[in-house]
């Protein structure tokens, strides 16, 4: 059986917690950010979890981390 790869654009959302914990960056901080109040921008900085729901689909993408 040959080895399983990792996909690479999970590889490049998704960081692995020492605790298995999986996190992700936050999303609507890219672009158009003119309209969007500081306190919004301020709070989309930093990583969060990954929803419990899409955990699973997370680790078959990355079945080494």
């Amino acid at each position: 059986m040959p080895k399983m790869k990792t996909k690479s654009g999970a590889k490049k959302r998704f960081t692995v917690s020492p605790s298995g914990r999986i996190k992700r960056s936050q999303a609507f901080k890219r672009h158009i950010l003119t309209k969007k109040d500081t306190k919004t921008k301020r709070q989309l900085r930093g990583m969060t979890e990954v929803h419990a729901a899409d955990k699973a689909v997370v680790r078959t993408m990355m079945p080494y981390a």
